[in-house]
């Protein structure tokens, strides 16, 4: 008979608690187990005491009689002394996939193309806008003095032509 170390789940819908059980390898998760030896409480703080607790002696004594703990309970075997654990390497495991990789190619690549048009953009119009904005500013105070000129002489000409009608009728 293969045993397996392994954690049952409890608890109810989105609040876990695991019993940490000697059972057979075959039998069901959750289902009949040898001995329980701890349990586990995701829901607590990582440096709460009541989070893991375990039975070392027990521990001990099945390790002993062949019992093959589960990742899981690999680890906090080895957090309480009982059984070292190999760490194990993954150089790639922060690095992402092919795909998430040519996206940020293609990311940098329109980046760079809007920044060199934008550059561009900027320097171009730039330099033809500095002329017209001083042409601009020069014309504008002389057509603002040439409007009420204008304006004024508009005036005054039905004004005069009022008066020369006046001294005709009488």
């Amino acid at each position: 008979m293969a045993l397996a170390m392994r954690l049952s789940r409890g608890g109810s819908k989105k609040r876990p608690y695991y019993k940490i059980v000697v059972a057979d390898a075959r039998a069901p998760r959750d289902g009949k187990f040898i001995e329980r030896i701890g349990s586990y409480n995701p829901q607590l703080a990582k440096d709460d005491a009541g989070r893991v607790i375990l039975d070392a002696d027990r521990a001990k004594h099945w390790l002993a009689a062949g019992a093959q703990p589960s990742d899981r309970v690999a680890r906090f075997l080895d957090a309480a002394g009982v059984k070292e654990r190999k760490a194990s390497v993954n150089p790639k495991k922060g690095e992402p996939g092919q795909k998430a990789k040519d996206r940020a190619e293609d990311k940098a690549a329109k980046l760079a193309e809007a920044e060199e048009a934008a550059a561009a953009a900027a320097a171009a119009p730039a330099v033809e806008e500095a002329v017209p904005a001083e042409e601009v500013a020069a014309e504008a105070p002389a057509a603002e003095e040439a409007a009420p000129a204008e304006e004024a002489a508009a005036e005054e000409a039905p004004a005069a032509e009022e008066a020369s009608e006046e001294k005709a009728e009488g």
